[in-house]
């Protein structure tokens, strides 16, 4: 007879080897989506190949919602909602080591995070029924009774604590914060945990934060796997019922993020071998309508490896940079538009103008039809691995799910591609950049 842990070890050695975890077979992806009475709201891809599902439930508590002086609240409220649960009714306590047995034994996981938007849950779990019953009850304890130890946070209070002494070592860490006060301001996509707001959060700030944030009525559940609508309503209706059902008054409005009114240099002292080189401001939100146009404008700049202009003009031309990149983080809000690099300190100002260069040369002129087709090909050809397992469909439907797009939008996602123009990008960057008014945060340049 297979015990738990085998066929747990079965399944993951099929995944693991290369096999999809999605029926590969399926022409689209069939996302259905309804509404709980509890106002939960439920995104499901059936994926019948193998025993196992995949489920994502969000909650509009990343740290947007963090109070100034508490930065950092909802990414370790996240982190203490895995270390155990509390004892209610006849059910006992499970401190972090019981309740890491209890999903060992189980061949499962549920892991909770938190991003700038989002508070997350991840579970996964085989599909036979006696396991899926028991790793839903399981999930349903955690979300629903976290423990928020005293005990265990002071411990967790001191590890963070030497975590954020150490990372002031590295430079990469020093440059990143620095560009983040740069580009968002005071806005909380920019706030950063520190000791000094480490030191206010307590156990009663988590529990309170938690109370007033995860509700079923403000959840957004997405499931990829081996069940069918029937059974997606039941576990998702298990998986929160022991979360409270009154509070679920309107959440407050987050400003949005104000665009930079001129440019910005900041050079930060730093012994190391190489300079840290950060270049934005702020981009665009996810609901941008040229969100296609930017994406696809982007792979050309900076975000297509070696084939992009940034990687030829700074690197193979010139020798300045190993890598370069450009990136958008488009968001609920504007997230931030960066050009990175690393280089010797003493080439930082070179590398520097050569990438402002660049960037003005694209933001003014948008790229060839040679650049546009050869982004277009590799966007498109590259589309299957974007989807080719369970997990990956699942951060889609999420996407999807989250950011209030057709359910259809995977299926025409190759076709959204090929409708972009050179003028579309052009226009869109032009809109969007603003190479004059840019931040400039430069770690370890030789004077």
């Amino acid at each position: 007879m297979l015990t738990i842990k085998k066929i747990a070890t079965r399944v993951g050695v099929i995944c693991a080897s290369g096999l999809f975890c999605l029926n590969s077979a399926v022409a689209g992806i069939p996302i259905q989506h309804w509404v709980q009475p509890s106002g939960a709201q439920v995104y499901l891809v059936p994926s019948p190949a193998i025993p196992m599902l995949d489920v994502q439930i969000d909650f509009d508590a990343g740290s947007r919602r963090d109070p100034a002086a508490q930065a950092g609240l909802a990414g370790l409220t996240a982190g203490m909602a895995s270390e155990g649960v509390r004892a209610v009714g006849t059910a006992p306590a499970l401190d972090e080591n019981a309740l890491g047995e209890a999903w060992a034994d189980l061949g499962a996981s549920l892991d909770s995070s938190a991003s700038t938007d989002r508070f997350s849950f991840s579970l996964r779990t085989l599909t036979y029924p006696d396991l899926l019953e028991k790793a839903t009850a399981l999930a349903a304890r955690q979300i629903g009774e976290p423990a928020f130890s005293d005990s265990l946070w002071q411990r967790e209070r001191q590890r963070v604590a030497a975590q954020l002494k150490e990372s002031a070592t590295r430079p990469a860490t020093v440059a990143g914060r620095a560009f983040a006060a740069a580009v968002y301001g005071t806005h909380p996509y920019g706030y950063e945990l520190t000791a000094e707001t480490l030191a206010r959060i307590q156990t009663a700030d988590m529990r309170a934060f938690y109370a007033r944030s995860i509700l079923p009525c403000r959840a957004i559940v997405s499931l990829v796997g081996a069940v069918d609508r029937a059974q997606a309503d039941a576990l998702v209706t298990r998986l929160l019922a022991r979360l409270p059902t009154t509070g679920c008054t309107p959440l407050s409005a987050v400003a949005d993020v104000q665009p930079l009114a001129r440019s910005s240099d900041q050079h930060i002292p730093f012994d190391a071998a190489q300079a840290q080189v950060l270049i934005g401001q702020v981009g665009y939100a996810r609901s941008d309508p040229a969100f296609f146009a930017l994406l696809v404008g982007n792979h050309i700049l900076g975000g297509g490896g070696f084939g992009s202009r940034l990687t030829t003009e700074v690197r193979e031309k010139r020798g300045l940079s190993y890598s370069v990149y450009s990136s958008f983080a488009p968001a609920m809000h504007a997230g931030a538009f960066t050009i990175g690099l690393q280089t010797r300190p003493d080439q930082a100002k070179q590398a520097i103008q050569v990438a402002q260069d660049v960037l003005k040369r694209f933001v003014a002129d948008g790229p060839t039809a040679a650049e546009l087709q050869a982004a277009k090909d590799n966007l498109q050809g590259g589309f299957a691995l974007r989807i080719d397992s369970n997990r990956k469909l699942l951060d889609n439907v999420a996407n999807i799910a989250w950011n209030h797009l057709p359910l259809d939008y995977l299926d025409h996602w190759t076709a959204q591609i090929e409708r972009v123009t050179q003028a579309d990008i052009q226009t869109a960057f032009a809109r969007i950049l603003q190479p004059e008014k840019m931040a400039t945060v430069v770690v370890g340049e030789t004077p």
